[in-house]
């Protein structure tokens, strides 16, 4: 580990129809970590990297290719993957951990990191939420929700769920670190942060916007930001944690 970095990043949303150019934008990530991965470490993915994703026992869905096999020779080169899965990306089962050696996270994580103490999490399910979103997410997760949902064709669904989700961003304002869920988010890292000292780094995803600020005189909390226009990440080398942005 000596002279390695971590690197954190979410946000993604590899395939969404919102984005002009989707091989261009998959072909920039792919290019950040080619530019990154000689003092990488460990590559945290904190949620929402594809905008939709469904494994089926038998098929996957088209697309990714590029980015699909940038990670797995990462992985194949040693270098430790976290793929947490956000409210975009939630159908991740075992191929992708199987066929690229990542580790999935449903949920939040605490991992120590070169020395220091982490709070991992998307971000979408952390803090309080409407009844209506803790039904829909209970939904999305329930087993015999998923095997209905996977015996329905794909030339039906992939479509929907894309529409879905292009309706949304249409009829919503891209998340901005603005609104009650992100209110939410501040409260509970306030509160986690005081009965929970030993804690460096809150860094989430989700939220859109790009955030550092001091939670305590020991915490911090970080928002990564996203892939559409800011294209920002974080790095950590046991002493420094820094924002970034890339512009190749």
């Amino acid at each position: 580990m000596t002279g390695k970095k971590v690197y954190f990043i979410s946000d993604l949303h590899l395939g969404a129809k919102y984005i002009n150019n989707q091989h261009d934008a998959e072909r920039r990530v792919t290019r950040w970590l080619d530019s990154v991965k000689d003092d990488m470490a460990e590559l945290y993915l904190l949620g929402d990297i594809l905008d939709y994703w469904y494994e089926y026992k038998y098929v996957v869905p088209r697309g990714f290719v590029r980015f699909f096999g940038k990670i797995a020779e990462l992985a194949d080169a040693g270098i430790k993957i976290h793929w947490f899965i956000g409210n975009h990306d939630i159908w991740i089962f075992d191929y992708l951990p199987n066929e690229l050696g990542v580790e999935i996270v449903d949920g939040y994580a605490i991992r120590d990191i070169l020395g220091k103490r982490f709070f991992l999490a998307h971000g979408d399910g952390i803090g309080k939420h409407r009844a209506s979103f803790r039904f829909l997410r209970a939904l999305f997760r329930n087993r015999l929700c998923q095997r209905l949902y996977a015996a329905i064709h794909p030339r039906w669904t992939i479509p929907f769920a894309h529409g879905w989700s292009s309706h949304s961003r249409q009829s919503h304002a891209m998340p901005d670190g603005t609104g009650s869920d992100y209110d939410n988010l501040h409260k509970f890292v306030t509160v986690h942060s005081t009965t929970h000292r030993d804690i460096n780094y809150y860094i989430f995803g989700h939220f859109h916007n790009v955030e550092d600020s001091a939670i305590s005189s020991t915490a911090r909390l970080i928002i990564l930001g996203e892939w559409i226009s800011k294209f920002s990440y974080a790095t950590f080398d046991g002493h420094d944690l820094q924002l970034g942005y890339f512009s190749n």
